[in-house]
């Protein structure tokens, strides 16, 4: 049986499923960098209206809903994604 044919040896099996996890891990990652990226920037563009070296308390107030609420819609969102049917 030639090398190709051969059924995987568990090394291979091992190397696949850290590489899947790997990606996974790396997936997530870039998921997480560009989620909080679209909250900075859509929060930042609603909330602050004179950029400057420190902010308000209706800034900062602001900031804190705008994060809030937008954590809560994308969960809303990923729930309804990938809620199992029953």
């Amino acid at each position: 049986m030639d090398s190709f044919s051969a059924p995987p040896s568990d090394s291979s099996q091992f190397s696949a499923n850290e590489f899947r996890d790997q990606l996974k891990t790396q997936l997530a990652q870039a998921y997480a960098e560009e989620f909080l990226e679209t909250l900075r920037v859509k929060c930042f563009d609603k909330c602050i209206t004179k950029p400057g070296s420190s902010l308000s308390g209706s800034e900062s107030s602001c900031i804190s809903r705008c994060m809030e609420r937008y954590i809560e819609a994308t969960s809303i969102v990923s729930g309804a994604l990938f809620k199992t049917p029953h």
